[in-house]
């Protein structure tokens, strides 16, 4: 009899600890994908908030405050190696209360107007500019206008006009092409969003080196974006075709194969296969086993 409470006792132990693991952790971080304005960049977000639900309305600390944000989705843990260099993301502090659910809704349409105003003046000041983008302060204390423009504009008088409309800090800010990109989105020529309106933060530096090292061809057209730079998703492979291709021969380089002399003339990094050329001018493809048991003879500069 005392066996059977002792084997009921850890049955009821076994089904409490199972019950514990499936019950939330209160101190738990989750992970979400935010959004501060309808149909732009998704941002990842941590919390220890439990109960959180999709479209709900949060409050994200921001540089300069709180701002709101809708909640669209739950995301996977974020990497505990997660390269410094990246974004970290960003914290919810508290849900949103009603009034600022109400405000955050009308904060577009805020935008908006503030946008066709700004317009309106910088087309009765006749200044050479073009106008992007308007950001508002969710606590109103500042209005960022974003323009492109080929030089400096003087914009002095603007500033004054917008600042009595609006009784704000008022900031004009010139962005380049790329930035001007990301802020208007559109689609690649892959056929899905643009890389920097939908994920991409930080813009890293993109070189032709990049798109050589990927066999790529180098016309403009092929290589550049929709802001007229070269793709962002040139850096995506570049390290790995990079790496794959250390240890074949470089194109140029005379190799002997089977006893007869060849000169490489091209990579197929993807296949791992090189194309050689015999001295009849005869070209040959050799596989990676091939390749790895030629011998590369040194160049000139090194007898």
């Amino acid at each position: 009899m005392q066996q059977v409470k002792i084997m009921n006792q850890e049955q009821n132990n076994n089904n409490q600890v199972a019950a514990e693991e499936k019950r939330p952790q209160e101190n738990s971080v989750g992970y979400f994908k935010i959004q501060f304005r309808p149909e732009k960049q998704l941002f990842s977000a941590s919390t220890r908030l439990q109960g959180l639900q999709k479209n709900d309305v949060v409050m994200v600390q921001a540089e300069h405050g709180l701002e709101p944000a809708r909640l669209l989705s739950v995301v996977p843990g974020w990497p505990e190696k997660e390269s410094k260099k990246k974004a970290a993301p960003l914290i919810i502090v508290r849900r949103g209360t009603r009034d600022e659910a109400a405000k955050f809704e009308k904060l577009g349409d805020m935008e908006t107007n503030a946008f066709r105003i700004c317009s309106e003046l910088i087309g009765k000041h006749n200044l050479p500019m073009s106008l992007v983008k308007v950001e508002r302060f969710f606590n109103g204390g500042k209005i960022i206008f974003y323009f492109t423009a080929e030089n400096r504009v003087d914009f002095r008088e603007l500033v004054k006009n917008l600042v009595q409309e609006f009784r704000t800090r008022v900031e004009m800010r010139q962005i380049g092409v790329r930035h001007e990109t990301k802020m208007l989105g559109g689609l690649g020529c892959c056929g899905r969003e643009l890389c920097c309106s939908s994920f991409i933060q930080n813009f890293e530096s993109v070189s032709i080196k990049m798109a050589k090292e990927q066999n790529l061809p180098l016309n403009p057209a092929k290589i550049s974006g929709a802001c007229n730079r070269l793709l962002c998703c040139l850096n995506y492979e570049y390290k790995t075709y990079k790496a794959a291709r250390k240890g074949m021969p470089k194109v140029g380089k005379k190799i002997i194969f089977n006893d007869q002399g060849y000169k490489v003339r091209q990579h197929n990094v993807l296949k791992e296969t090189i194309v050689v050329m015999n001295n009849d001018g005869e070209e040959f493809t050799l596989t990676k086993d091939e390749w790895k048991s030629a011998v590369v003879q040194p160049s000139a500069k090194n007898k």
